[in-house]
This record gives structure tokens, sequence and C-alpha cells, in this order.
């Protein structure tokens, strides 16, 4: 089952809203409003078995220099196609908790 959601709010309604675990969230790194990260702490914090995708335009080097991506986090860079989109969810869905 996919949530699909907008924007952040949107998407905490969405897993607010839903009653079944929620195994991964794909999230964009820069969006309006609220960033992938903000989202992806208050997620896991309603949701501790969630496991977090980031996606971004940018490179891990910007990201990094703003602060907004740390070590060991699983991104994917844009553009992408299904093939190395699915390997990269599975990939995360497989890692050991740390």
């Amino acid at each position: 089952t996919v949530l699909e959601a907008s924007g952040g709010p949107e998407a905490l309604a969405a897993a607010a809203g839903y009653h079944h675990p929620i195994h991964l969230l794909l999230t964009d790194v820069v969006m309006p409003g609220m960033n992938g990260r903000q989202l992806a702490e208050q997620l896991s914090g309603l949701r501790p078995e969630l496991r977090v995708l980031y996606m971004s335009g940018y490179t891990h080097d910007v990201l990094g220099k703003q602060g907004v991506l740390g070590a060991g986090i699983a991104l994917l860079h844009k553009p992408f196609t299904p093939g190395p989109l699915a390997t990269k969810v599975r990939e995360v869905l497989d890692a050991k908790r740390p």
C-alpha cells in the first residue's frame, strides 16, 4: 500500500489516519514548509518501525553543507528510474537497524 502526500503536513495527516504499519518513508529532502528530515523525525517518533529513504536533485556534498543529511542516510539522487528505486527501497528495508 502506498500513501501519497504532496508535502510534510499532508504526509503527517495521512500517517495519523492510517492504522497499519508504515515500513518506509520516501521523501524529498527539500520541500516547502517542512524539509524531509523534519518530516522523518516527526514520523519516526510516531512510527518507530519506519525506515527512511531520501531523494534529491542536490548532490550529497551540497546537502551535507546545508546540514540536511548526516552520515549513514539512505539517499537516492534524482532523476532515477523504477529499477534503481526498487533496488534502493529493498536495500533500505533489508538494512540492519543500528
